[in-house]
């Protein structure tokens, strides 16, 4: 356990020393990444910095134990007891902080957020959806960015790609990932029928340029003319970007932009995420069974929520609880967020003591 701490407080410091190359300004994406990563690794680091000083002090006073003179081995008996005490006080803390460690804390993430069955009512339900985390996004100070979306022809979304930035962007979105449901009766049902309709969620983290270099000549780049529903023409010039990697056959494309350079960036950006996804899906599906059965296991086919509009409830059915819908609607996801989190450290934790054992 204290050995996973030390490593993190050794990187600390390494990345402290590297920051400060003053040819690291000359390398933003860099340098982003490297504050991004200390700033994972902060708190863990001044941890294991308040332990390493009192094993430090522990020993210093054992060895006082010994003594020829009476009065100073009271006084180390009494300093012993008091570092003892600190360190088993300091004992559950360093527990949480190992089990709530998370190698994506601090990234910027992606949503890609799709239409599931149902027809045109999910394609709304999709849309509800991208309003919904726009919302909750700006209320917790994180900077949102449509990436691309493509509409339906009702007003709805067929697929749309958020990309949310801030240190806290991966905390409150981990546990988006999965299948949402919709129960609510469609404006077009004359007889009140309730329709259920779907949609999927997918919360990736953001790679950037640093942790997946993409080299050009794995690439396949179109342009084509950008279009919006029903064929009708957005764009007169072709600024529309498809970017195909040959090694995997991932694509993807951004129209969104009236520059070709803009749709080109973000492009790249979705590519790089998606194709580290693949990489993080395969580590995943190699790791043991207490981590899948992590509340935030990430898995899409799951069926994770349920948004009951005639009852006027929300309903999360990893931790059983259900909550306003009104209130979940308007962007207000914390409580939601908060009590999922809570619940998987503790799994966590139990893991970690079973592991242990």
């Amino acid at each position: 356990m204290f050995s996973r701490l030390k490593e993190s407080a050794e990187r600390y410091r390494a990345l402290e020393t590297a920051l400060q190359d003053p040819e690291l300004h000359s390398q933003p994406a860099r340098l982003s990444a490297l504050l991004r990563e200390m700033g994972a690794l902060r708190e863990k680091a001044r941890t294991w910095e308040r332990w390493d000083e009192l094993e430090r002090r522990r020993q210093a006073t054992s060895a006082m134990l010994a003594d020829a003179d009476r009065d100073v081995r009271a006084m180390a008996t009494e300093e012993l007891a008091s570092v003892t005490a600190a360190q088993d006080a300091m004992v559950e803390e360093l527990k949480r902080q190992l089990a709530d460690d998370d190698p994506h804390r601090g990234s910027n993430v992606m949503l890609e957020i799709r239409a599931g069955t149902g027809g045109d009512e999910a394609s709304l339900f999709a849309a509800d959806l991208v309003r919904l985390y726009t919302r909750f996004a700006e209320q917790q100070g994180c900077g949102v960015e449509l990436m691309s979306v493509s509409p339906s022809e009702v007003g709805g979304t067929k697929e749309a790609i958020l990309a949310v930035s801030g240190l806290r962007a991966w905390d409150l979105f981990r546990y988006e990932s999965g299948g949402h449901r919709v129960q609510r009766v469609p404006e077009t049902e004359s007889q009140g029928r309730i329709h259920t309709s779907a949609a999927t969620v997918a919360v990736l983290p953001e790679a950037e340029e640093v942790d997946l270099p993409v080299r050009d000549a794995d690439l396949r780049i179109d342009t084509f003319r950008s279009s919006g529903p029903g064929g009708q023409s957005v764009n007169k010039t072709s600024s529309a970007i498809r970017i195909t990697h040959l090694p995997t056959n991932t694509v993807v494309q951004c129209q969104d932009e009236s520059s070709q350079h803009k749709n080109k960036s973000k492009a790249m950006r979705m590519l790089r995420t998606r194709l580290k996804d693949a990489q993080d899906q395969a580590r995943k599906s190699a790791e043991d069974s207490s981590r899948r059965s992590q509340i935030g296991s990430g898995d899409r086919s799951e069926r994770i929520r349920t948004y009951n509009f005639p009852q006027n409830r929300v309903t999360d059915h990893r931790i059983k609880e259900s909550y306003n819908l009104d209130s979940v609607v308007m962007g207000h996801l914390e409580p939601i967020v908060e009590e999922l989190r809570r619940r998987d450290l503790e799994l966590k934790l139990a893991a970690l003591a079973q592991g242990s054992a």
